[in-house]
């Protein structure tokens, strides 16, 4: 059985913003999932949902971009007690990995609809094309934030990271000639 691939629609106004993931969140669409964050807060958006009642699965590119969103959020907010990012509806499977990983602290987690406040603007988010050396660099990123964040990490992902980075290396470098 085949998973589409993510789907990502937003609905935002003011400091709030709702993200939905649909389908597989993979490598291929952290890219457009970290641009409309990056958006989102620019335009002053403090208090993120994350809904993922249709979210699938979330692969370790995916998982390390969240965190490293979730990161920043949570060091953006300083001393309050709140989390600024809620992921809501994730499946047992996604909490269950973020829980390995070490980084479920950085999220409030909750299950139920979604209470939007008024004067929203929902809408669905455009996928772009990225080159590969794009590709690479955010996976790569998203690992180092893994590992970062969690030094048991670093024996699951030091492989992986080691290859992006020759990889990125390599592209790099066919640019230069």
């Amino acid at each position: 059985m085949n998973t589409p691939l993510a789907q990502i629609g937003v609905c935002a106004g003011g400091e709030f913003a709702c993200v939905k993931v649909q389908g597989r969140a993979n490598f291929t669409s952290s890219i457009d999932f970290n641009t409309v964050l990056i958006h989102l807060r620019e335009q002053g958006c403090s208090h993120f949902v994350i809904e993922l009642s249709e979210c699938a699965l979330m692969d370790s590119t995916f998982l390390g971009v969240l965190t490293g969103f979730g990161l920043k959020m949570t060091q953006a907010n300083g001393a309050q007690a709140t989390r600024p990012v809620e992921l809501r509806n994730p499946n047992a499977r996604i909490t269950e990995l973020l829980e390995n990983l070490g980084v479920l602290h950085l999220f409030t987690t909750a299950t139920g609809n979604v209470e939007l406040p008024e004067k929203l603007e929902c809408a669905p988010q455009a996928t772009a094309e990225h080159s590969r050396e794009e590709v690479t660099r955010s996976c790569l990123e998203a690992h180092e934030t893994l590992m970062g964040l969690n030094p048991g990490n670093a024996a699951r992902f030091k492989d992986v990271a080691k290859f992006l980075a020759e990889e990125l290396a390599r592209m790099k470098g066919e640019k230069l000639k």
